[in-house]
Formats: structure tokens, sequence, C-alpha cells
């Protein structure tokens, strides 16, 4: 897999109009031969990423720890810390003080799942649910831990999931990106970039496509005043001509995705629009999804526009919303965090399962990793912080192939370290691995050769986790 553009395809589109139906059939055979995928029957055709950006505290939502309640305030023990780095943040910390949730934990549904009191409507779906206990990561801060979720590498410049999909797989709507994002609107400390679902060395057509609040969701789609649709369309055709000299004359791939995105641009004027205006939904569809479903730029907002662009065939939809780095005031700050996708990441499995989209649709719930089971800064009897922790943390999963109604893994009883770390963990690789498992995708066999080397979005590592499968 030399080249999304091999030479048949140049060849094929040197000798044909470069008109819609030449780039569709163009489109087609660079799907098939860009390694003949599915490798196999997938149980899953397409994913939303629910990517909670900063890192939400896993002793705050999914994992019970009674003892840290019980020793609140004492001593991180070094037998339980085993000499594991820290961050600079509270590495330097004299103290160390174990921090017990302030927030009531029950058992919920037939599968008796652990789930705080911040998120209720989550507790009603638990038996949806597949929970992994067991993630862990290598990188420690920020930057480097969202950057090797979203491309399977801690350094920047690497294909991401989505664009790996779109690579392997192509669209399921011509008129729509095979991969969207859509990131919640809201003031935070930290940025959320474009290199997280960029293209990295695969071909610039496969990044991901950012939905913005707002009337014109994709910049410079519409056409300028005074630019009529007749008046675009001679346009393209025009450019088409030139840059189809131009490849024949380089033979540059990339001149091709351009052409390519270019007539995308087009058909998106009218599919985008479409897509994203909710106005017909329903009002008992904003109810399920909570009030601030109506205002976009909202997490609930962009959970409905999810569930749109699933059932318009997108292949990988990922809703990034950030704020959940609470390194000082947590439980008004998980509080808040909480109200904001509690309700809305829970109507959309409900959705999804009510519309029959559930059964080949994998839902995805979590951050970059997890936090200290100590405070950072001052412990109160009602405040405190924790720092960031890539030991152990949780993530759930529900819809195609997932064996609902499961929890995989365990944290030991202070949560800081995993129970059973050779059989049970789940590395950012092997979750990697078994998304592209249940998108029929063998990850050894989805390569990119990039200067002189093969690869991929698992790199060297990964394993299909078979215990979350059904």
């Amino acid at each position: 897999m030399d080249s999304f553009l091999d030479p048949t395809r140049r060849h094929f589109l040197r000798g044909s109009a470069l008109g819609l139906g030449a780039l569709a059939l163009g489109d087609v055979l660079g799907a098939q031969e860009a390694g003949a995928l599915p490798h196999f029957a997938p149980r899953a055709r397409r994913v939303i990423y629910l990517f909670q950006s900063g890192g939400p505290s896993q002793l705050e939502t999914f994992d019970y720890k009674p003892l840290l309640n019980a020793k609140n305030g004492e001593q991180l023990p070094e037998s339980v810390r085993r000499g594991q780095r820290l961050t600079g943040m509270s590495g330097n910390q004299s103290s160390l003080p174990l921090a017990g949730s302030l927030f009531r934990f029950a058992q919920h549904g037939a599968s008796r799942a652990w789930v705080s009191e911040l998120l209720p409507h989550t507790a009603r779906i638990v038996d949806e649910l597949c929970f992994v206990k067991s993630m862990h990561t290598n990188a420690i801060n920020h930057d480097p831990a969202i950057t090797f979720f979203c491309t399977g590498a801690e350094m920047a410049g690497r294909p991401s999931m989505g664009a790996w999909l779109s690579y392997g797989l192509g669209s399921a709507n011509r008129n729509l990106p095979a991969f969207v994002v859509l990131v919640t609107q809201k003031p935070v400390d930290q940025p959320l970039y474009a290199r997280l679902w960029g293209s990295g060395f695969l071909p610039s057509g496969h990044q991901g496509v950012q939905l913005l609040a707002g009337p014109s969701p994709v910049l410079y789609l519409a056409n300028p005043a005074g630019v009529s649709p007749l008046a675009r369309r001679r346009m393209l055709d025009a450019a088409a001509k030139l840059n189809q000299e131009q490849l024949e004359r380089e033979g540059d791939p990339e001149i091709l995705t351009r052409m390519a995105q270019a007539e995308l641009a087009y058909r998106m004027q009218v599919s985008v629009p479409e897509a994203s205006d909710v106005r017909d939904e329903p009002d008992e569809v904003f109810e399920l999804y909570g009030p601030d479903s109506r205002a976009p730029g909202t997490y609930a907002h962009n959970c409905l526009l999810a569930r749109r662009l699933a059932e318009r065939g997108v292949r990988f939809v990922q809703l990034f919303h950030p704020g959940w780095d609470h390194h000082g005031g947590l439980p008004a700050g998980m509080r808040g965090l909480c109200k904001e996708t509690d309700q809305a990441s829970a109507a959309l499995v409900v959705d999804l399962k009510r519309r029959g989209l559930l059964d080949d649709t994998l839902v995805v719930w979590g951050g970059e990793f997890g936090r200290t089971n100590y405070s950072q800064g001052k412990l109160t009897a009602d405040d405190y912080g924790r720092d960031h922790h890539p030991r152990c943390f949780t993530t759930w999963l529900a819809g195609a192939g997932v064996r609902a109604g499961t929890t995989h893994g365990a944290t030991d009883e202070y949560g800081y370290n995993l129970l059973e770390p050779e059989t049970d963990g789940v590395h950012v690789h092997d979750l990697h691995a078994t998304l592209l498992h249940l998108l029929g995708i063998e990850h050894t066999r989805l390569v990119y050769r990039f200067q002189g080397r093969d690869f991929r979005l698992t790199d060297v590592a990964g394993r299909v986790v078979n215990e979350l499968l059904a």
C-alpha cells in the first residue's frame, strides 16, 4: 500500500473527463486499491467517539473506591506508588494525601455497574455499556497524551484515527466527508488543535472536516456574493482541466486529492446544511438530549448532530468536549462537566438504539488519561484537586459488537494501579486494534509506506481485546 493514488488510478483519470462521474469512480477505485478493505465482515460500520479532553476523573465517575474515603487525608503509601513518576505539578509536594470522592456511588442495572451520582442518565443505560476500567497509557502530560490517543503516537505528525479509517474504508456517502469533527464551544485553558484530526502523511483528503456552530458550519463552503452555482461549476471544471495538465506533467497525487476535495466541497453545499439543520427534529428528541441540544456549539447539540451524521453514512464522528483538567476545584468542576455531558451521552446511545443504528454503530467515551487518588494542592473537607494519572482509568464502549452490560479489568483498592495488568490491561494501542477489528480491519494490515517505513495506527504493538467483544 505504497500510495493512495497508484498509477492505475492516475491512468484512468488521464483518459477520463474530470466531471463528478469520473471522480466518483476514481474514489471507488481508490478505496478498492487501498488495501481491499474490510479484511473480514465488520460488526461496526461507523464510530462516534465522545472524547472528554483533559482527563476526567475515574474516581468521581465509575471507579468506586471506598478505601480512599476511609483513609482520606492519609499519605499515599510508597508500596502503592512504587516509585512511579509524577508530574511536575504535584511531584514536589511535601505531602500526597489520599482524597476520597465527595460523591455517592451506587450499583445500577442488571449488570450492577458502579456509577457516581454525578451521572444519573448514564446510570440508566449501564446494561448497554462495556466499561473498561483497566485503560492505561504512556504519556503523563496533555499534549503527548491526547496526541497519542488520537493518532497512536505521542509526537505530532501521524494520521489521526478518523484519517486512517477514511483511507482504509473510504466514504459511505459521497456527498459528506468520511470523517467529521465537532468541538464544544466553550472557554478552556487547553487548546484543541487541528492536527488531532489531521491526515499526517496520508493524502490530505483524509483529514477530518470540522463543523462549526452557527449558520456556516464549514468555512468558505458557500458561494461568495454574486457567484451563482453555475459559475461555481464552470470554475471547478476549468480548474480541473488545469490540474489535470499539471497532474500529467508532474504526477503528484496530491493534485488529484485537491481536485477531489474541491468536488466534495461543491456537493457539500447541499448536504452539510441539510445534515446540520436540526429544526426538523421533533420536540421529544430535544427533550431526550436535554435543553442545551437546541443551542449550536453545545455538547448536547453536537451529540444530536453526531446521530444525524451517522445515519447519513459518515464513517467517523469525533466529538471533543474540553475542560476536564481538574488540578483544583475538582468537586465543582466535575458537577458542571457532568451536567453538560451526562444526559446527551446517554441520549445518543438511546437514540441510536431505537433507530436501529446501535447494532452497527460503535460509541466510545473517554479521555486521554485518568486522575490521581491523592490530592494535588490542599485537601479540605469540601475541595481538592487531582493530578494526571496514566496508570489506570476508565473508558466505556457501546454498540456494534461490544459485550454490553459488562466491566473489564479492575484497579487496586487504592485506585492507583491495575489489579491484573498482564491479563486485563488495555493499552491505547490495544483499544485502537479493537476498534479497527470491529470495523472489519486487521490492524497490522492497515499500513502506509512513508519515508521508507510501513506505518500503522497501532505502530508496532496492539492486540484485539476479545474480552470486550460479544
